[in-house]
């Protein structure tokens, strides 16, 4: 479809107030999906930016997209990739049809490597899909602990990565029916070399154990 050139400009000059607007009006959500296609990137990442807005805000009008997100997973263009990850993230929340089921092992798949971002933004996700979905914990938690043999570009993007993986478990640890691997996995993290992944470690046990 063509996209209106005012959505494509909203986009790229105002966001937020893009998003709103779809809220009130959700004939626009298509208009946005199609304006990712844009060889403008102030456009095309504006788009994709009211996307994000949009999940946070009213997940329910872009649930029956679900499946464009998915296929987003595997886009040549990181950015929309992580976009995607973060969509399908807040989509959980409203997952009547459980679709978030066949796709699982998909969504988690970027935790061992190689790019750390995506990564990352796969294991942010899974605390929100965790909240969503807490029969889930147990099974989320195991993925994100596949962070400890993971190979990213460097040693220190894993422990940037471990350092993400600990405030995700920290909030998924009031959910988890076996939290002993969890602990054990943030108390050997207090050795960590790099300092904020230290002190992310220490704080989430001082919290835990309540002293």
């Amino acid at each position: 479809m063509s996209t209106p050139l005012a959505t494509l400009r909203q986009a790229a000059q105002n966001p937020q107030r893009l998003a709103r607007k779809a809220a009130s009006n959700p004939r626009l959500i298509p208009e946005i999906l199609d304006g990712l296609n844009s060889d403008k990137p102030r456009v095309k990442y504006g788009c994709a930016k009211v996307l994000r807005l949009v999940s946070e805000q009213h997940p329910e009008l872009l649930y029956p997209r679900f499946d464009f997100f998915v296929r987003l997973l595997d886009h040549e263009n990181r950015i929309f990739q992580w976009d995607a990850a973060y969509v399908l993230s807040h989509l959980a929340c409203v997952d009547s049809e459980n679709k978030f089921a066949a796709v699982f092992s998909k969504y988690f798949a970027p935790i061992p490597g190689p790019v750390m971002i995506t990564a990352a933004n796969v294991i942010q996700g899974g605390a929100r899909i965790a909240r969503a979905k807490p029969h889930w914990a147990d099974r989320i938690a195991a993925q994100v602990l596949k962070v400890t043999k993971a190979r990213y570009h460097t040693p220190e993007c894993r422990n940037v990565a471990i350092g993400h993986a600990i405030l995700a478990l920290g909030e998924m640890l009031p959910l988890l029916r076996r939290p002993a691997p969890v602990v054990q996995f943030v108390r050997k993290q207090t050795r960590n070399p790099r300092p904020a992944t230290r002190k992310k470690a220490g704080q989430l046990l001082k919290s835990y154990y309540g002293h």
